[in-house]
C-alpha cells in the first residue's frame, strides 16, 4: 500500500481519476518540482520563434500602433503564461533608433502570417493557443490604450555602428531581455504581442517566445 496517492484529471498519460505514484527518493523524501519544470513535464510548454539558421526575420519601420512581427493568441476558454522571452538582432544602418517591445491585451490578433507554436516537450501534442509571425510589422493588433494593453518589456536605444556587426545597443538587448520578468495571466481571450523596429534601416532579429498553456478552468476554477 502506498504512503500516499495523487488522483489527477487528465494529463501526463494517466487516466482521470487513476492513482499517480509519488515520486520520492530512495531515502524516502518526497522529490518537488518546480511549477515552469511540472508544466513542461505535462506537455503545457510552447516556443513561437522567428527567424530561421542565418537569415533573420526584418524589423518594422519604424515602431508602429497595432502593428507587430509576433502574436500569441489564446481563445475563450485557453490562458496563456509567458515566461520567457529572447532576441538577438543584427544592425544593417549606421544609425538606427532599436525599439523592442513585448505587450499584452484582452483581444486577439487579427492578421499576419500564422505559425504552429512548437510544443518544448518533444513528444508533446499540439498547442490550443495559435500565434503568428510576419516580417515588418505584418501582424496585426488591437490599438494600444494605457487602459488595456500590459507593456511586460521595453528596450530602445539611438546608437551608431558599422553595418552588419553587433554593437553595444544589439549585445544588450539579448541580456535584457533574457533577464526580463514576463509577469502576465492571459486569461482567453487574450494576446501576447512582440514589436521590434528601427528607424533608417530594417533591422534583422531573431526571436523566441516561450509560454504555458492551460485551461481557463485550472486559473479559474467555476
Amino acid at each position: 500500500m502506498p504512503l500516499f496517492e495523487v488522483r489527477r484529471g487528465q494529463g501526463a498519460g494517466f487516466g482521470t481519476g487513476s492513482a499517480v505514484g509519488a515520486r520520492m527518493t530512495t531515502m524516502g523524501e518526497l522529490v518537488a518540482v518546480d511549477f515552469l519544470t511540472a508544466s513542461l513535464l505535462d506537455n503545457r510548454g510552447f516556443q513561437v520563434r522567428a527567424g530561421t539558421i542565418v537569415t533573420g526575420l526584418a524589423a518594422d519601420t519604424p515602431l508602429a500602433d497595432t502593428a507587430a512581427e509576433m502574436s500569441l493568441d489564446a481563445a475563450a476558454g485557453t490562458t496563456i503564461i509567458p515566461v520567457h522571452f529572447g532576441i538577438g538582432v543584427r544592425g544593417v544602418a549606421t544609425s538606427t533608433t532599436l525599439q523592442i517591445a513585448v505587450k499584452a491585451v484582452g483581444t486577439v490578433s487579427s492578421a499576419g502570417t500564422a505559425f504552429v507554436p512548437l510544443p518544448l516537450k518533444q513528444d508533446g501534442a499540439a498547442a490550443v493557443s495559435t500565434a503568428r509571425v510576419a516580417a515588418t510589422g505584418g501582424v496585426t493588433v488591437t490599438a494600444e490604450l494605457a487602459t488595456t494593453t500590459r507593456r511586460l518589456f521595453e528596450f530602445e536605444d539611438v546608437t551608431t555602428q558599422t553595418p552588419t556587426t553587433i554593437g553595444n545597443a544589439q549585445a544588450l538587448v539579448t541580456v535584457a531581455a533574457s533577464a526580463a520578468e514576463l509577469r502576465y495571466v492571459g486569461v482567453g481571450a487574450s494576446c501576447v504581442y512582440v514589436q521590434v523596429a528601427s528607424t533608417t534601416a530594417q533591422t534583422l532579429y531573431f526571436a523566441t517566445l516561450d509560454y504555458l498553456e492551460f485551461q481557463s478552468l485550472m486559473v479559474n476554477p467555476s
